[in-house]
């Protein structure tokens, strides 16, 4: 059965029927340490719209090192290593980033740039699409079970 977004890695797959409830361009210093990227496509499903098919084979670590205890966990495959998803403790959200974690293009461009931060020396984006401090401020965080 196909599904509408599907990723992860050749052994554990993840997918959602549903759409993101959030898609930005993040400019944080935590994606950028994670990824090694300079800005990171990040998108947000609620919990329960991420499937994962083996979440037991799941290596779980802090996905911010300076805050161990945050809420979210960078999830790797314990056998070949790869990015799957970051999982909220709180289950509230499931984080793909595209590029990383199998879902290529299936997931429309960010439209918008968060967690820019003028202090940094990097130059504000200028693509024309919106810049913010923190996430878009009509995004309200899902309840958690």
């Amino acid at each position: 059965m196909s599904h509408k977004y599907s990723g992860g890695c050749s052994h554990i797959h993840t997918h959602s029927d549903s759409d993101p409830i959030d898609n930005h361009t993040c400019h944080c210093s935590v994606c950028k340490g994670v990824t090694g990227q300079d800005t990171t496509h990040v998108v947000f499903f609620n919990h329960d719209d991420v499937v994962v098919d083996h979440e037991d084979k799941l290596k779980r670590q802090p996905f911010n090192a300076n805050n161990p205890d945050g809420p979210l966990e960078l999830c790797t495959c314990g056998e070949c290593g790869a990015p799957v998803m970051l999982d909220d403790k709180q289950s509230r959200i499931r984080v793909i980033v595209p590029n990383l974690m199998g879902y290529g293009d299936q997931i429309e461009p960010a439209p918008y740039h968060a967690f820019y931060d003028p202090a940094s020396g990097v130059p504000k984006p200028s693509d024309g699409r919106p810049v913010y401090e923190g996430l878009r401020p009509d995004f309200v965080w899902p309840e958690g079970s």
